[in-house]
């Protein structure tokens, strides 16, 4: 799922119109429209020139002007904490991006007492004014599209184009509730009229606001994860606390001041920094939360939600908690199409999303030409910079998943064969940073645990199947049910959405296996230990997830 003009298989892609009202468009950002291009996850393999330009100018700025302090956002003021912490880039770890706040329990305690402070206020705003103003924060987003690409691009370490389209992605999110609540007329419904005689009965059914909502959001897609709950939550009426992860701290702040500039009442909406075992922590056992969204680890997340359970009443959870996601494809499918999607799927961001295709279960007649031609576009893909232009991977996260990567590829040497990468990179520039090879590794037995463990890494595992049959069996048989991906015929594909247990699920689509939802288009979410409201983000459905249901009747 990546863009580039030169990558190894050349491949244009046509574009797509919007179903958001807003979409992000050249024109929303001050750039001529000549191409028409919205950029989403499946349009970013040529873009026009201008916004490689445009990019490129705010990498240098931010470059210049790095290791600024930020403060943490409560109550519509600037907060600091007494402890801090440095967000340092995995490109380079010496490049200190900015010094942030070490948030404590009492921090997570007044973002939480401002939030509930505004609460009453912010419920009882109409929804045409709360949807007013989350649409002001898209548009603010959107004109600084560019800087928040280049930060995503030198914090987690995304190329230049999955970057922007990160930053794009939340605002279509944040605008995609903000149509739902329109489209549904504020969830008010009038209900049927009682027969009763003498009296005149009037019903009406309302979705209001639960009060606070936390969002605890992930490193891997900092804006799109962050902006796209926190902007449901505020259309439902909800105030929010969001807290990013630590290695993403300074996209939270770009969008905390979006939401600043849009004009939100203080209180109703919040920013804090610090550890998830301190401030976390402190969020998630707190009585004044009404309503959690997390998207992280499965442990984490099933942490979270026994935690959660033990308040003094059920309160809702919205998890999305990752994946192992399968692509399978069948002896009769378009080999090129499914090498393109399949790489793209497989390595993108480094393999680091919840999407990732990390198992590719291929029909045994066509296995050694579709293995080869995927080594052969695995070789030649670029790694580096992510703020350059022709690289496709950059750098992995952290230390932490440096070493988990030096870990299962020495595992993993034991089980299989190699058939790329497999190595860090360490010489020149490369040791400055947490560099990795994108990895295909065939012949691992079927009962190692790394065909169910999510590694979150650019590491891919292949194997032949016999059987469509077979390769469905091995699909179903995890724990996650978050993405996956086919390739065959028409008739093949209406099979695999048959039996497939996951919540976003591809047929033959060359710009990603697995990867590249987008709100309006593939509402995302997944099933077993991959989500657990069985509602998808960007969806007809989600929106509700954030209200709870009311009934009034009044007799005349």
């Amino acid at each position: 799922m990546f863009f580039d003009g030169n990558h190894p298989l050349g491949y244009t892609n046509g574009n797509i119109a919007s179903k958001t009202s807003n979409p992000f468009t050249l024109e929303k950002i001050g750039m001529s429209a000549e191409s028409n291009f919205k950029l989403t996850y499946a349009t970013m393999f040529n873009p026009p020139e201008e916004l490689h330009t445009r990019y490129e100018e705010q990498v240098a700025k931010l470059r210049a002007n790095l290791g600024v302090e930020y403060a943490m956002l409560i109550d519509g003021k600037d907060h600091k904490a007494k402890g801090k912490f440095e967000d340092h880039s995995p490109i380079d770890t010496g490049m200190v991006l900015g010094i942030f706040q070490k948030g404590n329990a009492q921090d997570a305690h007044d973002a939480l007492a401002a939030a509930r402070k505004a609460a009453p206020g912010w419920g009882r705003t109409p929804w045409q004014e709360r949807i007013e103003l989350v649409r002001k924060a898209a548009s603010v987003m959107n004109k600084r599209i560019f800087e928040f690409g280049a930060v995503i691009s030198m914090e987690v370490g995304k190329n230049r184009m999955e970057a922007l389209a990160d930053a794009a992605e939340a605002a279509d999110l944040m605008l995609y509730a903000c149509d739902q609540m329109e489209e549904n007329e504020g969830f008010v419904v009038k209900m049927g009229q009682d027969p009763l005689t003498g009296y005149t009965a009037t019903n009406y059914s309302l979705l209001k606001p639960y009060g606070v909502w936390v969002v605890i959001s992930p490193f891997n897609f900092p804006a799109a994860l962050t902006g796209g709950p926190v902007g449901a939550a505020l259309v439902a009426g909800n105030t929010v606390v969001f807290k990013p992860a630590t290695d993403t701290p300074w996209t939270s702040r770009l969008l905390a001041e979006c939401f600043q500039e849009a004009g939100f009442p203080p209180g109703a909406v919040n920013y804090v920094t610090g550890p998830g075992s301190t401030l976390g922590q402190a969020l998630i056992d707190s009585p004044e939360v009404n309503g959690i969204t997390f998207t992280g680890s499965f442990d984490v997340g099933m942490g979270i939600y026994r935690s959660f359970a033990e308040g003094r009443y059920p309160r809702p959870i919205i998890l999305e908690m990752g994946g192992k996601n399968p692509a399978i494809v069948s002896r009769n499918a378009d080999l090129e199409r499914a090498a393109q999607g399949i790489y793209r799927s497989a390595f993108g961001l480094q393999g680091q999303k919840c999407s990732a295709a990390s198992r590719i279960l291929i029909e045994e007649p066509i296995f050694d030409d579709l293995v080869a031609r995927l080594v052969e576009i695995t070789k030649a893909l670029k790694i580096g910079d992510p703020t350059q232009k022709d690289i496709f991977l950059g750098p992995v996260v952290n230390k932490n998943a440096y070493q988990d990567f030096k870990t299962f590829t020495e595992d993993l040497s034991q089980a299989g064969e190699f058939l790329t990468g497999g190595q860090v990179l360490t010489e020149g520039d490369y040791g400055k940073g947490y560099f990795c090879q994108p990895t295909i590794v065939a012949d691992v037995p079927l009962d190692h645990k790394l065909w169910k463990h999510e590694m979150f890494l650019p590491i891919t595992l292949v194997t032949k199947v016999k059987s469509l049959d077979e390769a469905m069996k091995i699909a179903n048989d995890v724990n996650y049910g978050l993405t996956a991906g086919f390739y065959g015929s028409k008739e093949e594909a209406q099979w695999f959405f048959d039996n497939i247990e996951a919540g976003v699920t591809y047929a033959n689509r060359p710009q990603g296996a697995t990867t590249g939802a987008w709100p309006g288009y593939q509402p995302f979410g997944g099933w077993k230990g991959s989500g657990s409201s069985g509602k998808n983000a960007g969806g007809h459905y989600y929106l509700q997830l954030y209200m709870h249901e009311q009934i009034n009747t009044l007799i005349e």
